[in-house]
């Protein structure tokens, strides 16, 4: 496995219950996260200018059900409650996006664009330190469902069109990553099991700031990168 050794399957992994509470929290997170990306999606297509923009934006939340559907039934299978362990993370995520409520079409745009990166970007931090079955999942769900390169050529086309946006959009931008990692920190500083394995593993005991602040500090680089993709300074 690139990234790291293998843990080993689930059944022997999960006999540790700081392991299991981790990757609960983790796939609840996740799956909540689908749950509000279908949502979203949904609710974009309404301001798409165009019906081929909003049968895109339909197939694109067609396939986060589907993710959703595959992290609903992972906890269902290792006797865990769905709803239960998705609650924790309703509050965080909506706090999300009532503060970042998109004004337009093109708002919107970056948002899922940035939002989803930072979601993929952490994920895949974790992926490192799970079993191969988790892992397996939550890379399988983390896959491309086509809105990163849906959104960059709108976003890249709307500021050909007028380069003015550019400079509202750019700012939006860097808002959307500060609120999201606001949110990131605070679950992760709320919730033990998983903080632990996001700094080195269930093995290690204690939350590690600095490790933390290293991670989040990556994902704010990529951030940067992907903004200069659309031609925005982050």
């Amino acid at each position: 496995m690139a990234g790291g050794t293998s843990l080993g399957a689930w059944t022997s992994c999960a006999a540790d219950p700081g392991y299991r509470a981790a990757v609960l929290d983790l796939l609840g997170a996740l799956a909540y996260g689908e749950l509000s990306a279908f949502e979203r999606l949904a609710e974009d297509a309404k301001l798409a200018p165009g019906l081929p923009d909003k049968a895109a934006l339909a197939r694109m939340a067609s396939a986060e059900f589907q993710h959703y559907q595959l992290l609903h039934d992972r906890l269902a299978e290792v006797g865990a409650d769905p709803t239960e362990v998705m609650t924790p993370f309703v509050e965080p995520l909506e706090s999300f996006h009532r503060m970042t409520a998109p004004s337009d079409w093109l708002e919107g745009l970056v948002k899922a664009y940035v939002g989803d990166a930072i979601a993929t970007d952490f994920y895949r931090e974790v992926a490192v330190r799970l079993d191969d079955d988790t892992r397996e999942l939550v890379l399988r769900v983390m896959s491309d469902t086509g809105h990163a390169q849906f959104a960059v050529d709108r976003l890249r086309q709307a500021i050909k069109e007028d380069p003015r946006v550019g400079g509202r959009l750019a700012l939006w931008g860097r808002r959307l990553m500060g609120e999201a990692l606001s949110q990131a920190q605070r679950v992760v500083a709320e919730r033990d099991a998983l903080s632990n394995l996001l700094v080195g593993g269930a093995q290690v005991q204690g939350f590690d700031l600095v490790e933390v602040g290293k991670m989040f500090n990556r994902i704010t680089e990529a951030h940067t990168k992907r903004m200069a993709v659309l031609g925005l300074a982050s």
